[in-house]
């Protein structure tokens, strides 16, 4: 309690917080636990940082949208992909970093898929799509990149978009939005992990990785055999491969 201007005490401002409203608490918290797996309340539920060693370490997740390249769908239409590049250590993702390519009409599907979901909230919009578009314009194409990159960046920041399946499917593997939608209802014999993994494990490993996997591992020989280091799995390696995958994928 603080004193007014003529003595009296008044209350101070509560601070704004980043929880959902109650009535959808319950809700997120199953829908966090679904994606995220046993580990999630330390890094979904709105705590800013991760357990390694003993010590807190910053939770973050870098997103860039880079690298636009014109791709023939047929003889006569063209259209522009986009490299989607994850490095993080939520333990929200089943990868740590990782590596697709998507196209703008594959971004208007997730927005359209996330806003149903999470009618309560007002995602933000993607960069307006105009006629006037000419994708041999540089000007044009990064425009529009600029564009996806901030609608993926406040999109990564809300921990109630981040429990939807759609999401993780969209940034760490190239399945479709049919498959991703077959996935996410049931309908595969795969999980969601299992099309993230699978994914991974067609690609080659980032170096960056390589350094982080065996810091881990020394990490994980000097606190004997505890495997409690709040980033999930050891093996968490991703890959690029994004020229590779994207070639084999469309041969």
């Amino acid at each position: 309690m603080a004193a007014g201007r003529h003595g009296a005490a008044r209350p101070r401002p509560r601070p704004l917080t980043c929880a959902p409203p109650p009535a959808i608490k319950g809700r997120w918290q199953r829908l966090l636990g679904s994606v995220c797996g046993a580990g999630w309340a330390g890094s979904c539920s709105g705590r800013v940082g991760v357990t390694v060693g003993g010590f807190v370490k910053a939770e973050f997740v870098t997103v860039l949208v880079r690298d636009p390249r014109t791709q023939k769908e047929d003889s006569w239409h063209s259209y522009i992909d986009y490299e989607i590049f994850i490095h993080t250590n939520s333990m929200c993702f089943t990868r740590k970093t990782s590596c697709v390519r998507r196209r703008f009409r594959e971004f208007v599907w997730l927005r359209q898929r996330l806003q149903s979901n999470a009618v309560l909230i007002q995602l933000p919009e993607l960069p307006s799509k105009t006629p006037f578009f000419n994708m041999n314009n540089p000007h044009h194409v990064d425009h529009r990149r600029q564009g996806l990159q901030e609608f993926l960046e406040k999109i990564l920041h809300n921990a109630l978009l981040l429990s939807d399946s759609r999401l993780h499917l969209f940034l760490q593997t190239q399945l479709s939005p049919e498959d991703m939608e077959a996935c996410v209802s049931g309908q595969t014999k795969y999980s969601v992990a299992d099309a993230i993994q699978k994914f991974a494990s067609l690609n080659r490993r980032f170096p960056i990785e390589d350094d982080e996997r065996k810091k881990g591992r020394n990490d994980a020989d000097s606190d004997s055999e505890s495997s409690s280091s709040g980033l999930g799995p050891s093996d968490d390696s991703v890959s690029c491969g994004c020229k590779a995958s994207l070639a084999s994928e469309e041969s």
